[in-house]
Protein backbone atom coordinates (compact mmCIF):
# COMPACT_ATOMS: atom_id res chain seq x y z
CA UNK A 1 0.00 0.00 0.00
CA UNK A 2 1.08 3.24 -0.86
CA UNK A 3 0.62 6.75 0.90
CA UNK A 4 0.31 10.02 -0.80
CA UNK A 5 2.35 12.90 -0.90
CA UNK A 6 1.36 16.78 -1.77
CA UNK A 7 4.79 16.31 -4.23
CA UNK A 8 6.01 14.05 -7.21
CA UNK A 9 10.25 13.40 -8.34
CA UNK A 10 10.65 16.10 -10.50
CA UNK A 11 9.44 18.80 -7.94
CA UNK A 12 11.95 17.73 -4.67
CA UNK A 13 14.67 16.98 -7.30
CA UNK A 14 14.07 20.80 -8.40
CA UNK A 15 14.12 21.57 -4.43
CA UNK A 16 17.03 19.62 -4.08
CA UNK A 17 18.97 21.95 -6.71
CA UNK A 18 18.87 24.66 -4.19
CA UNK A 19 18.79 23.00 -0.41
CA UNK A 20 21.17 19.72 -0.58
CA UNK A 21 19.03 16.32 1.20
CA UNK A 22 18.66 15.54 3.73
CA UNK A 23 15.97 18.16 4.61
CA UNK A 24 12.45 18.05 6.05
CA UNK A 25 9.80 19.68 4.04
CA UNK A 26 6.55 20.71 5.52
CA UNK A 27 2.87 21.04 3.85
CA UNK A 28 1.34 24.43 4.69
CA UNK A 29 -1.85 23.90 3.31
CA UNK A 30 -2.16 20.50 5.15
CA UNK A 31 -1.45 21.61 8.58
CA UNK A 32 -3.98 24.93 8.25
CA UNK A 33 -6.50 22.24 7.29
CA UNK A 34 -5.52 20.28 10.35
CA UNK A 35 -6.09 23.17 12.56
CA UNK A 36 -9.45 23.87 10.32
CA UNK A 37 -10.41 20.41 10.87
CA UNK A 38 -10.11 20.44 14.83
CA UNK A 39 -11.53 23.70 15.27
CA UNK A 40 -15.06 22.85 12.83
CA UNK A 41 -15.02 19.43 15.57
CA UNK A 42 -15.42 21.55 18.44
CA UNK A 43 -16.97 24.90 17.19
CA UNK A 44 -19.83 23.83 19.40
CA UNK A 45 -17.99 24.89 22.14
CA UNK A 46 -17.58 29.23 21.88
CA UNK A 47 -14.81 29.02 24.42
CA UNK A 48 -12.91 25.85 22.76
CA UNK A 49 -9.10 26.10 21.90
CA UNK A 50 -6.36 24.04 20.69
CA UNK A 51 -2.83 25.00 21.93
CA UNK A 52 -0.39 23.80 19.19
CA UNK A 53 2.14 21.64 20.94
CA UNK A 54 5.30 23.48 20.40
CA UNK A 55 7.58 20.65 21.27
CA UNK A 56 6.33 19.21 18.34
CA UNK A 57 7.89 21.28 15.73
CA UNK A 58 9.26 24.22 17.27
CA UNK A 59 9.91 26.60 14.77
CA UNK A 60 8.37 30.08 14.40
CA UNK A 61 7.01 29.83 11.05
CA UNK A 62 4.88 26.72 11.88
CA UNK A 63 3.81 28.64 15.07
CA UNK A 64 2.72 31.83 13.31
CA UNK A 65 0.51 29.12 10.76
CA UNK A 66 -1.21 27.93 13.81
CA UNK A 67 -1.80 31.38 15.09
CA UNK A 68 -3.44 32.60 12.04
CA UNK A 69 -5.97 29.42 12.06
CA UNK A 70 -6.58 30.50 15.77
CA UNK A 71 -4.53 28.28 17.78
CA UNK A 72 -2.39 29.11 20.42
CA UNK A 73 0.57 27.74 22.09
CA UNK A 74 1.01 25.24 24.34
CA UNK A 75 5.03 25.69 25.84
CA UNK A 76 7.02 23.41 28.40
CA UNK A 77 10.71 25.41 28.33
CA UNK A 78 11.63 28.81 28.32
CA UNK A 79 13.01 28.87 24.71
CA UNK A 80 9.15 27.59 23.80
CA UNK A 81 7.82 30.49 25.65
CA UNK A 82 9.99 33.21 23.50
CA UNK A 83 9.38 31.70 20.35
CA UNK A 84 5.67 31.93 20.77
CA UNK A 85 6.06 35.11 22.32
CA UNK A 86 7.92 36.49 19.03
CA UNK A 87 5.49 35.44 16.97
CA UNK A 88 2.79 37.33 19.12
CA UNK A 89 1.07 34.74 21.15
CA UNK A 90 0.96 36.61 25.10
CA UNK A 91 -1.59 36.25 27.24
CA UNK A 92 -4.42 32.88 27.55
CA UNK A 93 -3.41 32.21 23.87
CA UNK A 94 -0.55 30.53 26.09
CA UNK A 95 -0.71 27.29 28.24
CA UNK A 96 2.44 26.86 30.40
CA UNK A 97 2.82 23.12 31.15
CA UNK A 98 6.11 22.22 32.19
CA UNK A 99 7.73 20.02 35.18
CA UNK A 100 10.57 19.67 37.86
CA UNK A 101 9.74 23.69 36.29
CA UNK A 102 12.74 26.48 37.72
CA UNK A 103 12.09 29.64 38.88
CA UNK A 104 13.05 31.55 35.49
CA UNK A 105 10.53 29.70 33.48
CA UNK A 106 7.46 30.30 35.99
CA UNK A 107 8.76 34.38 35.88
CA UNK A 108 8.94 34.24 32.20
CA UNK A 109 5.62 32.40 31.65
CA UNK A 110 3.65 34.81 34.26
CA UNK A 111 5.16 37.71 33.18
CA UNK A 112 3.58 37.06 29.55
CA UNK A 113 0.33 36.30 31.71
CA UNK A 114 0.50 32.46 30.24
CA UNK A 115 -1.99 29.80 31.95
CA UNK A 116 0.20 28.16 34.09
CA UNK A 117 -0.49 24.57 34.64
CA UNK A 118 1.55 23.17 37.62
CA UNK A 119 2.70 19.87 37.95
CA UNK A 120 3.35 19.01 41.31
CA UNK A 121 1.84 19.42 44.86
CA UNK A 122 5.18 21.21 45.99
CA UNK A 123 4.91 23.50 43.25
CA UNK A 124 2.39 25.95 45.12
CA UNK A 125 4.80 26.69 47.67
CA UNK A 126 7.47 26.67 45.46
CA UNK A 127 5.40 29.41 43.12
CA UNK A 128 4.14 31.73 45.99
CA UNK A 129 7.84 31.70 47.25
CA UNK A 130 9.82 32.89 44.32
CA UNK A 131 7.45 34.46 42.36
CA UNK A 132 4.01 34.56 43.51
CA UNK A 133 0.74 32.97 42.27
CA UNK A 134 -0.66 34.86 39.56
CA UNK A 135 -5.00 35.01 39.16
CA UNK A 136 -5.56 32.13 37.43
CA UNK A 137 -3.63 28.39 37.71
CA UNK A 138 -4.22 24.79 36.00
CA UNK A 139 -3.30 21.27 37.55
CA UNK A 140 -2.06 18.28 35.62
CA UNK A 141 -4.29 15.33 37.18
CA UNK A 142 -2.49 11.92 36.65
CA UNK A 143 -5.32 9.31 37.30
CA UNK A 144 -2.79 6.60 37.43
CA UNK A 145 -4.56 2.95 37.04
CA UNK A 146 -7.75 4.71 36.65
CA UNK A 147 -6.27 5.35 33.06
CA UNK A 148 -4.60 3.36 30.94
CA UNK A 149 -1.71 4.65 28.89
CA UNK A 150 -0.37 3.74 25.51
CA UNK A 151 3.47 2.51 24.25
CA UNK A 152 4.74 5.96 23.67
CA UNK A 153 3.77 7.68 27.30
CA UNK A 154 3.59 4.53 29.35
CA UNK A 155 1.29 3.48 32.37
CA UNK A 156 0.34 6.61 34.38
CA UNK A 157 1.05 5.18 37.45
CA UNK A 158 4.29 4.97 36.51
CA UNK A 159 4.71 8.59 34.61
CA UNK A 160 6.55 11.21 36.48
CA UNK A 161 3.88 13.77 35.67
CA UNK A 162 0.84 15.14 37.10
CA UNK A 163 -1.34 15.00 40.47
CA UNK A 164 -3.42 12.11 42.33
CA UNK A 165 -6.67 12.75 42.68
CA UNK A 166 -6.29 13.15 46.82
CA UNK A 167 -3.67 15.79 45.68
CA UNK A 168 -5.82 17.59 43.36
CA UNK A 169 -8.37 18.75 46.13
CA UNK A 170 -5.45 19.62 48.73
CA UNK A 171 -3.65 21.90 46.49
CA UNK A 172 -7.26 23.33 44.55
CA UNK A 173 -8.28 24.15 48.06
CA UNK A 174 -5.22 25.51 49.03
CA UNK A 175 -4.93 27.90 46.15
CA UNK A 176 -8.66 28.57 47.03
CA UNK A 177 -7.56 30.18 50.86
CA UNK A 178 -4.28 31.38 49.04
CA UNK A 179 -6.30 33.70 47.27
CA UNK A 180 -6.57 32.17 43.56
CA UNK A 181 -9.97 32.84 42.41
CA UNK A 182 -9.58 31.06 38.93
CA UNK A 183 -9.01 27.73 37.96
CA UNK A 184 -8.28 25.06 35.00
CA UNK A 185 -7.96 21.42 35.26
CA UNK A 186 -5.87 19.40 32.80
CA UNK A 187 -4.71 16.31 32.07
CA UNK A 188 -2.62 14.18 29.49
CA UNK A 189 -2.82 10.19 29.53
CA UNK A 190 -2.01 9.21 26.17
CA UNK A 191 0.08 9.62 22.73
CA UNK A 192 -1.02 8.81 19.10
CA UNK A 193 -4.37 7.54 20.32
CA UNK A 194 -5.96 6.37 17.43
CA UNK A 195 -9.46 5.16 19.39
CA UNK A 196 -11.46 8.32 19.67
CA UNK A 197 -13.45 6.98 22.07
CA UNK A 198 -10.49 7.50 24.25
CA UNK A 199 -10.64 11.29 24.39
CA UNK A 200 -14.73 11.16 24.75
CA UNK A 201 -14.01 9.19 28.05
CA UNK A 202 -11.11 11.61 29.46
CA UNK A 203 -14.03 14.58 28.81
CA UNK A 204 -16.23 12.06 30.93
CA UNK A 205 -13.23 11.92 33.98
CA UNK A 206 -12.52 15.45 33.71
CA UNK A 207 -16.20 16.81 33.86
CA UNK A 208 -16.52 14.68 36.69
CA UNK A 209 -13.89 15.95 38.51
CA UNK A 210 -14.95 18.99 37.83
CA UNK A 211 -18.77 18.72 39.39
CA UNK A 212 -17.05 16.86 42.23
CA UNK A 213 -14.01 20.16 42.83
CA UNK A 214 -17.07 22.41 42.64
CA UNK A 215 -19.26 20.30 45.02
CA UNK A 216 -16.68 20.00 47.52
CA UNK A 217 -14.61 22.93 47.85
CA UNK A 218 -16.74 25.79 46.24
CA UNK A 219 -14.44 26.40 43.14
CA UNK A 220 -15.72 27.08 39.81
CA UNK A 221 -13.29 25.26 37.25
CA UNK A 222 -13.53 27.62 34.28
CA UNK A 223 -11.96 25.22 31.66
CA UNK A 224 -10.53 21.62 31.52
CA UNK A 225 -7.82 20.72 29.25
CA UNK A 226 -7.93 17.00 27.49
CA UNK A 227 -4.58 17.26 26.45
CA UNK A 228 -3.55 16.49 23.05
CA UNK A 229 -2.21 12.72 22.15
CA UNK A 230 -4.77 12.19 19.32
CA UNK A 231 -2.62 10.13 16.84
CA UNK A 232 -2.28 9.85 12.98
CA UNK A 233 -2.02 6.65 10.72
CA UNK A 234 1.70 6.15 10.37
CA UNK A 235 0.63 2.84 8.18
CA UNK A 236 -1.41 3.44 5.26
CA UNK A 237 -3.91 0.71 7.28
CA UNK A 238 -4.46 2.62 9.59
CA UNK A 239 -7.33 5.20 9.46
CA UNK A 240 -7.51 8.85 11.01
CA UNK A 241 -9.05 9.51 14.39
CA UNK A 242 -12.82 10.70 13.03
CA UNK A 243 -13.00 14.31 14.88
CA UNK A 244 -16.23 15.31 13.94
CA UNK A 245 -17.49 11.85 16.23
CA UNK A 246 -14.85 12.79 19.03
CA UNK A 247 -16.98 16.40 19.11
CA UNK A 248 -20.24 15.63 19.21
CA UNK A 249 -19.75 12.67 21.39
CA UNK A 250 -18.05 15.06 23.77
CA UNK A 251 -20.78 17.99 22.98
CA UNK A 252 -23.52 15.20 24.59
CA UNK A 253 -21.75 14.72 27.28
CA UNK A 254 -21.32 17.91 27.91
CA UNK A 255 -24.85 19.01 27.85
CA UNK A 256 -25.58 15.86 29.76
CA UNK A 257 -23.07 16.50 32.40
CA UNK A 258 -22.31 19.77 32.67
CA UNK A 259 -25.24 21.94 30.64
CA UNK A 260 -27.90 22.59 33.35
CA UNK A 261 -25.16 23.27 35.77
CA UNK A 262 -23.46 26.35 37.16
CA UNK A 263 -20.41 25.25 35.53
CA UNK A 264 -21.72 25.86 32.59
CA UNK A 265 -20.03 27.41 30.01
CA UNK A 266 -16.75 25.97 30.83
CA UNK A 267 -14.41 25.75 28.16
CA UNK A 268 -12.69 22.88 26.94
CA UNK A 269 -9.27 23.02 25.76
CA UNK A 270 -6.88 20.93 23.53
CA UNK A 271 -3.17 20.74 23.10
CA UNK A 272 -2.15 18.76 20.02
CA UNK A 273 1.12 18.31 18.15
CA UNK A 274 1.45 15.65 16.46
CA UNK A 275 -2.29 15.74 14.71
CA UNK A 276 -1.46 19.36 13.55
CA UNK A 277 1.42 18.65 11.63
CA UNK A 278 2.83 15.06 11.24
CA UNK A 279 1.13 13.75 8.39
CA UNK A 280 2.39 17.37 6.24
CA UNK A 281 6.17 17.03 7.69
CA UNK A 282 8.70 14.65 5.20
CA UNK A 283 12.28 13.87 5.85
CA UNK A 284 13.69 13.67 2.23
CA UNK A 285 17.06 11.82 1.82
CA UNK A 286 18.95 10.47 -1.23
CA UNK A 287 20.36 6.97 -1.43
CA UNK A 288 24.42 6.60 -1.12
CA UNK A 289 25.20 2.93 -0.53
CA UNK A 290 24.21 -0.79 -0.97
CA UNK A 291 25.48 -3.19 0.85
CA UNK A 292 25.08 -6.95 1.23
CA UNK A 293 26.01 -9.31 4.31
CA UNK A 294 23.92 -11.10 6.35
CA UNK A 295 21.29 -8.68 5.11
CA UNK A 296 20.72 -6.22 2.39
CA UNK A 297 21.32 -2.44 3.92
CA UNK A 298 19.76 0.81 1.86
CA UNK A 299 22.45 3.41 2.94
CA UNK A 300 21.17 7.25 3.22
CA UNK A 301 22.43 10.67 3.77
CA UNK A 302 19.98 11.29 6.55
CA UNK A 303 20.44 9.18 10.18
CA UNK A 304 18.66 9.19 13.60
CA UNK A 305 19.80 12.12 14.52
CA UNK A 306 17.65 13.57 12.40
CA UNK A 307 14.37 11.32 12.76
CA UNK A 308 15.23 9.43 16.11
CA UNK A 309 11.83 8.43 16.05
CA UNK A 310 11.95 4.55 14.52
CA UNK A 311 15.33 3.97 16.61
CA UNK A 312 13.82 5.23 20.39
CA UNK A 313 10.56 3.67 19.92
CA UNK A 314 10.54 1.44 17.03
CA UNK A 315 8.28 3.42 15.48
CA UNK A 316 7.24 2.79 12.09
CA UNK A 317 7.52 5.76 9.42
CA UNK A 318 6.53 4.61 5.64
CA UNK A 319 9.05 5.19 2.90
CA UNK A 320 8.08 6.11 -0.47
CA UNK A 321 11.09 5.80 -3.26
CA UNK A 322 10.16 9.23 -5.62
CA UNK A 323 9.62 7.90 -9.30
CA UNK A 324 9.53 3.65 -8.59
CA UNK A 325 5.78 4.11 -6.83
CA UNK A 326 4.58 1.34 -8.98
CA UNK A 327 7.89 -0.49 -9.72
CA UNK A 328 7.78 -4.11 -8.02
CA UNK A 329 8.22 -3.73 -3.52
CA UNK A 330 10.14 -6.95 -4.18
CA UNK A 331 13.48 -5.73 -1.98
CA UNK A 332 13.69 -6.30 1.27
CA UNK A 333 16.31 -4.35 3.10
CA UNK A 334 17.01 -1.79 5.78
CA UNK A 335 17.27 1.39 5.51
CA UNK A 336 20.07 2.95 7.81
CA UNK A 337 21.81 6.48 8.52
CA UNK A 338 25.63 6.67 9.16
CA UNK A 339 25.18 6.96 12.93
CA UNK A 340 27.62 4.52 15.09
CA UNK A 341 24.66 2.74 16.57
CA UNK A 342 23.08 -0.23 15.31
CA UNK A 343 19.59 1.10 16.21
CA UNK A 344 20.43 3.94 13.47
CA UNK A 345 17.65 2.74 11.09
CA UNK A 346 14.57 3.85 9.80
CA UNK A 347 13.14 0.49 8.57
CA UNK A 348 13.68 -2.90 9.36
CA UNK A 349 13.16 -5.54 7.05
CA UNK A 350 10.74 -3.33 4.66
CA UNK A 351 9.71 -4.67 1.38
CA UNK A 352 10.75 -1.26 -1.15
CA UNK A 353 11.01 -1.22 -4.83
CA UNK A 354 15.01 -1.51 -6.01
CA UNK A 355 17.15 1.48 -4.47
CA UNK A 356 19.48 2.84 -6.43
CA UNK A 357 22.39 5.04 -5.77
CA UNK A 358 20.77 8.81 -6.13
CA UNK A 359 17.22 7.68 -5.39
CA UNK A 360 15.29 9.89 -3.71
CA UNK A 361 13.60 8.15 -0.68
CA UNK A 362 10.51 10.16 1.20
CA UNK A 363 10.30 8.89 5.05
CA UNK A 364 6.20 10.05 5.54
CA UNK A 365 4.35 11.94 9.24
CA UNK A 366 7.99 13.20 9.88
CA UNK A 367 6.03 16.77 10.96
CA UNK A 368 6.09 16.26 14.51
CA UNK A 369 9.06 15.18 17.14
CA UNK A 370 11.01 15.13 14.02
CA UNK A 371 13.53 17.50 13.85
CA UNK A 372 12.93 19.01 16.85
CA UNK A 373 14.24 15.71 18.26
CA UNK A 374 17.42 16.40 16.86
CA UNK A 375 20.87 15.94 18.09
CA UNK A 376 24.76 16.13 17.64
CA UNK A 377 25.95 12.70 18.45
CA UNK A 378 28.90 11.55 15.97
CA UNK A 379 29.32 15.03 15.24
CA UNK A 380 25.85 14.57 12.72
CA UNK A 381 24.51 17.87 11.96
CA UNK A 382 20.83 18.95 12.00
CA UNK A 383 19.22 19.27 8.51
CA UNK A 384 17.29 22.29 7.33
CA UNK A 385 13.03 23.09 7.25
CA UNK A 386 11.47 23.81 4.04
CA UNK A 387 8.22 25.27 3.94
CA UNK A 388 5.76 24.35 0.34
CA UNK A 389 3.04 27.05 -0.12
CA UNK A 390 -0.16 26.02 -1.43
CA UNK A 391 1.26 27.76 -5.02
CA UNK A 392 4.08 25.22 -4.85
CA UNK A 393 6.70 27.94 -3.43
CA UNK A 394 9.31 26.40 -1.28
CA UNK A 395 11.08 28.76 1.60
CA UNK A 396 13.78 27.66 3.45
CA UNK A 397 12.90 28.30 7.55
CA UNK A 398 15.40 26.69 8.80
CA UNK A 399 18.85 26.42 7.55
CA UNK A 400 21.11 23.39 8.09
CA UNK A 401 23.45 23.22 10.57
CA UNK A 402 27.25 23.68 9.52
CA UNK A 403 30.57 22.48 11.37
CA UNK A 404 30.84 26.06 12.59
CA UNK A 405 27.94 25.91 14.72
CA UNK A 406 28.78 22.14 16.00
CA UNK A 407 31.71 23.78 17.19
CA UNK A 408 30.59 27.10 18.27
CA UNK A 409 30.08 26.44 22.03
CA UNK A 410 33.53 25.16 22.44
CA UNK A 411 36.70 26.66 23.63
CA UNK A 412 39.85 26.14 21.94
CA UNK A 413 41.93 30.07 22.83
CA UNK A 414 44.13 27.72 25.04
CA UNK A 415 44.70 24.81 22.70
CA UNK A 416 47.54 24.23 20.56
CA UNK A 417 45.30 24.06 17.50
CA UNK A 418 46.86 22.85 13.69
CA UNK A 419 44.84 23.95 10.71
CA UNK A 420 42.01 26.15 11.74
CA UNK A 421 38.78 25.38 9.46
Amino acid sequence: MQKPLPFDEAFVRKVAETYPTPFYLYDEAGIRQSCRDLNSAFSWCPGFREYFAVKALPNPWIVKIAKEEGLGADCSSLPELILSERVGLTGEHLMFTSNNTLTHEYQKAISLGAIVNLDDLTHIDYLKETVGLPELLCFRYNPGSAREGNVIIGKPEEAKYGFTESQLFEGYSRLRDLGVRRFGLHTMVASNELNGDFFVETARMLFDLALRLHSELGIHIEFVNLGGGIGIPYRPEHKPVDLRAVGDNIRRLYESMIGSTSLHPMKILMENGRMITGPHGFLVTTAVHHKNIYRDYVGVDACMSNLMRPGMYGAYHHITVLGKENAPHDQLVDVVGSLCENNDKFAIQRSLPRVDRGDLLVIHDAGAHGHAMGFQYNGKLRSAELLMSADGTVRMIRRAETHNDYFATLDFSELACGVQA
